[in-house]
Formats: C-alpha cells, structure tokens, sequence
C-alpha cells in the first residue's frame, strides 16, 4: 500500500485553531495553555509549535479569522437592492446571525485590534486583521454617504464617529440580548427579537432624517 499523503500545513494549522477556539470559549484565552491546546487538537506540544509559534500567533489568527466572518456579513446585508432602512434592517439581522452562529468570534471581532502596525513584534494576521476592519469602515461608510445622499439620514453626521459608536451600541444591545435573553422575558414581557427590534429602530431613530424613520 502506498503511503498515505500527508495533510497540508493549513490542515493542521485549521484543526489547531478550532480546538484552540472551543477552549477559549469554554475557558477563557487567559486560563487556556499551549498544553491543553495541544492535547485537545490530538498534537504533542512540540507539534503545536511547529505549527504556531506560540498563543498570541495563535490568536491572531482566530481574530482575523473573526473579522473575515464579520466581513461577509456586513457585505451580504449591503449588497440588498432596496432603500437604506431595509438595508440597515439587514445589517442588524446578519450581526443577530453572526453573533448566534459565532458567539466567540463575535467578542472577538469587538476586541482591540493593533494599530502598530510597524512594531517588529507586529503579526502578519493582526496587518490583516486591521486591513479587514477598515474594509468593513468603508462598507458602512457607503452605506451611511447613500443614506445621506438620498435624504434617508441626517446630512450632519460624523461619519465615522457614527460608524463607531454604532458598533459600540448595536453590538452591546445584541450581546445584552444574548445575556439577558431570561431576564427581558421576565421583567419586560418581550422575547429576545422583539427586544432588539425595539433597540435597533431606537438607534435607527437617532440618525434617520426628520419623517424618515421608516
């Protein structure tokens, strides 16, 4: 029999960082070592480095990998043909989406993201990572120009201090969401999607032009 072929470095590097990913959801980055890592992914520790040179690499990638995620996201919800509250409608569902699918990466695509980008200890990953981000920027930004443009959104807006103090806002409301989901139910009688819907149209509020609340 001939011998059988051996799994591409991106293979292992993809099976390391998902069992990476399962501990730092169930443990926490912090309290997650190399070791357990290594073990959860069916590696030797000599092994796992071979592959990562240690867990800020390691990381790294999960992070990019997060904001790629988070970047198909934003770009289906934008690329809907129809008027700019649909769309910011979208928007909002596919981070609802993405947050359910990926809870992990949801923090994680929230977190800091390095901006030294000349710093010898820079990562390749945390480059791209940062270049990703700036992408999504740019997509909420169209978003925000064409909504102003079409008289849908105030024409005072700082756009990107609007940008984020968004994410700041829709992110913290779906993650309450999430946290609370038992709690709302309780207290306020609302299910979890009838909690963010009343969130996002209060936000959407905020910045719609004066009769275009939708």
């Amino acid at each position: 029999m001939g011998r059988r072929k051996k799994a591409p470095k991106s293979a292992h590097r993809e099976s390391i960082a998902s069992a990476a990913s399962a501990l730092f959801m169930e443990k926490g980055i912090a309290s997650t070592t190399m070791d357990e890592i290594a073990k959860a992914a069916g590696y030797s520790k000599a092994t796992l480095y071979v592959y990562f040179k240690n867990k800020e690499e390691l990381i790294g990638i999960l992070v990019l990998d997060s904001m790629k995620k988070l970047y198909g996201y934003i770009v289906s919800a934008l690329a809907r043909q129809e008027d700019t509250k649909a769309r910011y409608d979208f928007i909002c569902r596919g981070l609802v989406q993405y947050q359910e699918e990926f809870p992990f990466y949801f923090k994680m695509a929230l977190d800091k993201i390095n901006v030294d980008l000349e710093a010898h200890d820079c990562l390749p990953e945390e480059r791209e990572t940062y270049r990703v981000g700036e992408e999504i920027n740019e997509k909420l930004k169209g978003f925000l120009i064409s909504g102003i443009t079409n008289g849908d959104l105030r024409d005072n807006l700082e756009i990107m201090p609007t940008i984020f103090n968004f994410w700041g806002m829709l992110s913290g409301i779906i993650q309450l969401a999430a946290n609370k989901e038992a709690y709302i139910k309780h207290t306020m009688g609302l299910s979890k999607n009838q909690f963010l819907e009343y969130g996002f149209q209060m936000l959407y509020c905020s910045i719609a032009n004066g009769g275009n609340e939708g």
